[in-house]
């Protein structure tokens, strides 16, 4: 019970800060808006092609996009939660942290936490922005859960790969200039936006192993089919997997730098 206090103690100051800034909420909400408002619309006319129908097994550009600014939005918010690390040990936080009675392992544990919890909040935003644009999830409010927690749990990898870095990347600029460059190709060479039937052979073979493509397939499948669990179940366990073994290397990482 005292590591999981020790997570959550350090999890619920990185969620005050959150919810004290506003405008970072607001901020990080414009994008995705962006994109559902104009690209989904812009794009929206393709799918009067009954070839392009079936490529996206929908009718609705919006409906197959949604799940894309879904990831998209948690991506974001994950990536950059190693800034937290960088920004406490600039201001002396993380050696106050680090000399009080909790858990090593708590820090990047609690801070993947709270990424997690913030990207659920900014998830269920963007579902009901895109319910507002005439998007109607296939599961209903139960498939919306468990697209929150796929979710939920995709922004782990995220805040773990970032947590890792900044445990390496000692400077903020350093770790920023890393997070961007490796950002947009991670989301480009999925399914987010695209079919992969729709991509040349050697981009549709990146997408079938990017971690991207593997949490959207499952997210997809509640949106526009339904309950279809055997679409599901492979990148449900490949996302839960790959979060785990980044918290793991989050915690090694993290142990192994603050004791060096």
């Amino acid at each position: 019970m005292t590591f999981l206090a020790d997570v959550w103690y350090v999890a619920w100051r990185e969620l005050v800060k959150f919810f004290r800034a506003r405008v970072r909420l607001a901020v990080t909400l414009v994008q995705p808006v962006l994109w559902l408002g104009l690209m989904g619309n812009m794009m929206q006319g393709l799918t009067a092609n009954p070839y392009i129908q079936q490529l996206l097994g929908t009718g609705s550009y919006l409906a197959f996009m949604t799940p894309g600014i879904v990831l998209m939005t948690v991506l974001f918010g994950g990536v950059f939660s190693g800034m937290s690390i960088v920004w406490d040990r600039r201001i002396g936080y993380l050696e106050k942290l680090l000399a009080a009675p909790i858990s090593r392992g708590a820090i990047p544990l609690g801070k993947m936490l709270a990424a997690a919890v913030q990207g659920g909040i900014q998830v269920l935003i963007i579902v009901l922005i895109a319910t507002g644009f005439g998007v109607r999830f296939a599961t209903g409010p139960g498939g919306v859960v468990v697209i929150l927690l796929i979710a939920m749990v995709f922004s782990m990898i995220l805040s773990g790969i970032s947590l890792t870095l900044s445990a390496i990347l000692k400077t903020q600029e350093t770790l920023m200039a890393v997070v961007n460059f490796l950002t947009l190709p991670v989301m480009f060479t999925s399914n987010a936006l695209f079919p992969k039937e729709a991509m040349p052979g050697w981009l549709a073979a990146i997408a079938r192993v990017n971690p991207v493509t593997h949490a959207v397939t499952p997210i997809r499948e509640l949106a526009i089919v339904g309950w279809n669990w055997g679409g599901m179940a492979s990148g449900i366990g490949i996302t839960v997997g790959l979060a785990a073994l980044a918290a793991l290397v989050a915690q090694w990482t993290f142990r192994r730098a603050t004791v060096e």
